[in-house]
């Protein structure tokens, strides 16, 4: 086999190819807001959002394929970085579906915004008298474009589908739309409110299958179910702590942006690992033994 050869750098993930179908995701603990890197990492970040994702795709692959192959450590190619088990997948190579596929079962971020403007997120028309955090009467799928720089883009599913190609798209929202309940009931037996996320999906041979990261605090919004009260924001255990602070800090989100304080690095990172062992029901530490040796 070849020597694997780095092919990119997204905000948080290095990617390797790896001989001729395989690929290599590496999660760094970088953190973005506001779509820009900030200038500190999160400590053990990449490690919760292979476990997370790893964890997802075992329950959800019975149901819906996905790309991953192997997450040991034996398994990994030498890429030249350290510390890989744990953050680290390697997997099969897919034409990813230019579309991000954002199902909503609660009115938050983006979708209330727009909600508040027009009554309806898009394209689908919501009851009046909603307020900031309200479930939704069923999960919605709200699509996106995939913006290579900046914001991604609200689309309505007609727009979604011409993009994806009519039975592409049908496919892949089928599945979207069952991961998502599925998430959302194991999540919300631990406590976990999974008020909205996204998936990415692909094409392997023509047919439709899930790759990137699933139900992660990087894609999705976990609430603490005993906290929950709808009528504003609620307190999460994602990347929302990062852009409430920055929020605070008065930041116009434009680079640069400021360093994070010490304090709001661990309170981050606790907040990870939080996520991880609330919906994963399983102890960090033990995901760290599982992928090494």
């Amino acid at each position: 086999m070849s020597q694997p050869q780095h092919i990119g750098s997204g905000k948080v993930r290095e990617l390797f190819q790896v001989g001729d179908d395989r690929l290599l995701l590496v999660a760094s603990n970088r953190i973005s807001a506001y779509d820009v890197v900030l200038p500190q990492e999160i400590p053990d970040k990449g490690r919760v959002l292979t476990g997370l994702s790893h964890y997802w795709f075992e329950i959800t692959g019975s149901f819906c394929p996905n790309h991953l192959i192997s997450v040991r450590e034996e398994d990994l190619p030498d890429v030249g970085l350290s510390d890989l088990p744990g953050r680290a997948m390697l997997c099969r190579r897919a034409d990813p579906i230019a579309i991000e596929f954002v199902v909503r079962g609660y009115l938050s971020g983006s979708g209330w915004k727009e909600y508040v403007a027009s009554g309806e997120v898009c394209g689908h028309k919501l009851p009046e008298g909603l307020v900031e955090s309200s479930q939704l009467p069923h999960p919605i799928l709200t699509p996106a474009t995939k913006a290579t720089s900046g914001h991604d883009e609200n689309i309505t599913e007609e727009q979604a589908a011409k993009i994806a190609g009519e039975d592409v798209y049908a496919k892949a929202r089928e599945y979207a739309l069952k991961i998502y309940a599925k998430g959302a009931e194991l999540a919300r037996e631990r406590g976990v409110i999974i008020a909205d996320t996204k998936f990415e999906f692909g094409l392997i041979d023509g047919d439709v299958v899930l790759i990137d990261e699933v139900l992660t605090p990087d894609s999705s919004r976990f609430w603490p179910e005993d906290r929950y009260s709808p009528g504003g924001p609620q307190p999460s255990f994602d990347k929302q702590y990062v852009r409430d602070w920055l929020d605070q800090s008065g930041w116009d989100h434009n680079p640069p942006p400021p360093e994070l304080p010490a304090e709001v690095v661990a309170a981050t990172r606790d907040r990870y690992v939080e996520a991880y062992e609330r919906v994963s029901g399983r102890p960090f530490e033990a995901w760290k033994k599982e992928v090494s040796g």
